[in-house]
């Protein structure tokens, strides 16, 4: 929602107002009544099966866009997300990439103790997928990752990236309780106060 209030799709004083009864933005993206969202989503899994499919239509077509898709660990608990990894193997889909949000959290606890979704690496490769892994907070990883899927060949690709839920706020690092929970007022101070430091130390080096 961020990046398409700064893109002029809507005024920025919306994320004012997320997820309030009534509001545009709401936890899962709505295409008719938010501009900029082409596809409605939530059910788990959804998106990347649509990813899919719209990889398959590119090479039909002879167009040369790729396609990418964002899913959290606990998201590949879902039997679609591997009904869509089948496809994608399937097809050779190489102008698809997944990024895999890997923090060991889901809404209900640990994955581990939910789903036990991993090995993600090895199943994605027993799909017919290129997989790397990367430290997710490391942008210089993430540009290294992305650049690599873009050379490979006759296969989709998967990057797992290893994250820490609620990475630089002090109290909500690893803390399955924020998975959807909004801070108060002054909880929302803190955060902001130790993220701005964060960004002013990234933009001094």
């Amino acid at each position: 929602y961020a990046a398409l209030a700064l893109k002029g799709y809507f005024p920025w004083d919306e994320l004012k107002k997320l997820r309030h009864i009534g509001a545009m933005l709401q936890g899962h993206p709505d295409m008719k009544g938010t501009p900029g969202i082409d596809m409605s989503t939530g059910s788990l899994g959804q998106g990347v099966a649509a990813a899919g499919g719209m990889a398959l239509a590119g090479k039909m077509d002879g167009k040369n866009y790729r396609v990418y898709s964002v899913l959290g660990d606990g998201e590949t608990e879902e039997g679609e997300v591997w009904e869509a990894a089948m496809f994608a193997g399937h097809h050779k889909l190489d102008n698809l990439c997944l990024i895999i949000d890997d923090n060991g959290l889901q809404i209900d606890g640990p994955t581990a103790e939910i789903g036990g979704p991993e090995p993600l690496d090895q199943k994605y490769r027993a799909f017919g997928f290129d997989v790397q892994k990367i430290d997710g907070h490391d942008f210089d990883a993430i540009e290294a990752a992305f650049n690599h899927a873009k050379t490979v060949k006759g296969k989709p690709s998967a990057i797992i990236a290893r994250t820490v839920k609620g990475r630089g706020v002090s109290y909500m690092e690893n803390q399955v309780g924020w998975h959807g929970k909004a801070p108060n007022d002054e909880q929302y101070r803190v955060a902001m106060r130790e993220l701005k430091k964060t960004l002013s130390e990234l933009e001094a080096e």
